[in-house]
């Protein structure tokens, strides 16, 4: 291993519904799948050192942990909580990536939390009023890259703006996008539609000659892939997303039940099994990892807090990619 390239990143081992155990075997695997990596894993050093017990030692090497004595709930009042908790699981892997003792970090926990640690203890890039969460889509066309997804909520024309910049970029720069297509998520495709604030982001999108903009998308287009990029506030970003989501999980819950009840569907289901299989392998989030927080000046990945051991390697690997891409320093510098 090249300790020159090495990429050292801290993960909250305590965040997530699976968590420790399915946060700390993940990271045991991306070690083993990418040997230029080092992880720092914060959370009860027990707990942790328990979970690890089956992993071998050559592995263990780079693989150290950090105590921490608190952890961040789900249901806790963000702000207050990475304020309050300074000894907690999330906020000490946050303060690493500002110290410089690791260059990003991911956490399966608290949304609200880690936008607030990203804020508070990570620090914005300069010009950058506020950070986004942008969400790969494998969508039927082609992927598309949804920017906000629950970071900032209520957005002025300025915040879908710098979205659409720090996407363009992301999407050029990590995605390999050649020349993205932008378009922002409103409620139909002629210039009229939209509230004051997406009409308004609208021209100040168009005023900037350098993006690709495609104009507005609707909710039913999402699916198909119509664009690169979809710029929305995170309210809109993160209920279009939910909603995905349990449209997949409702559609395999309605099929099983289904097929349960015929055995001509049972037998039909096995010759379809293969595409079935496959069309799930290909919309299922656990593949895609995590969502990076865009506009701090650090790494920051948000895993699914139903993250299992598969969706913790890839949400590792989201991160190992923007640090190897050096993704913050493109976003500051190109704003």
């Amino acid at each position: 291993m090249n300790k020159d390239n090495n990429k050292i990143i801290a993960v909250d081992a305590m965040g997530g519904d699976n968590a420790p155990r399915a946060v700390c075997l993940g990271a045991a695997e991306a070690c083993r799948k990418f040997d230029d990596l080092s992880i720092i894993l914060t959370g009860n050093a027990e707990l942790i050192n328990l979970e690890l017990e089956s992993v071998s030692s050559e592995i263990k090497k780079r693989i150290s942990v950090v105590h921490a004595e608190e952890v961040i709930s789900m249901d806790e009042h963000p702000a207050m909580a990475i304020r309050k908790k300074h000894k907690s699981s999330l906020r000490l892997a946050m303060e690493m990536v500002r110290s410089g003792e690791a260059q990003g970090c991911v956490s399966a926990g608290n949304t609200g939390a880690i936008v607030a640690g990203g804020l508070l203890i990570v620090g914005r890039i300069k010009g950058i009023d506020r950070p986004a969460l942008g969400a790969y889509l494998p969508t039927i066309e082609r992927p598309s890259f949804m920017i906000d997804v629950g970071a900032t909520v209520r957005c002025k024309p300025e915040n879908l703006y710098q979205f659409a910049l720090m996407g363009n970029i992301y999407s050029r720069k990590i995605l390999k996008v050649k020349e993205p297509e932008i378009k922002l998520l409103s409620n139909g495709t002629e210039d009229i539609k939209g509230d004051e604030c997406v009409l308004a982001a609208r021209e100040l999108i168009i005023k900037n000659n350098n993006l690709n903009f495609q104009g507005y998308t609707e909710g039913n287009d999402i699916v198909w892939g119509r664009s690169d990029i979809i710029v929305c506030d995170g309210f809109m970003g993160n209920v279009a997303l939910k909603f995905g989501e349990g449209i997949m999980q409702g559609l395999k819950s309605l099929l099983s039940t289904e097929v349960k009840k015929s055995v001509t569907a049972q037998a039909g289901m096995l010759l379809m099994s293969g595409v079935v299989k496959r069309l799930w392998t290909r919309f299922n989030y656990e593949k895609y990892g995590g969502t990076p927080l865009l506009g701090v000046q650090g790494v920051v990945i948000k895993a699914h807090g139903r993250s299992k051991e598969p969706a913790i390697v890839n949400a590792i690997a989201v991160a190992r990619d923007f640090i190897a891409e050096r993704g913050v320093e493109l976003i500051s510098n190109e704003l």
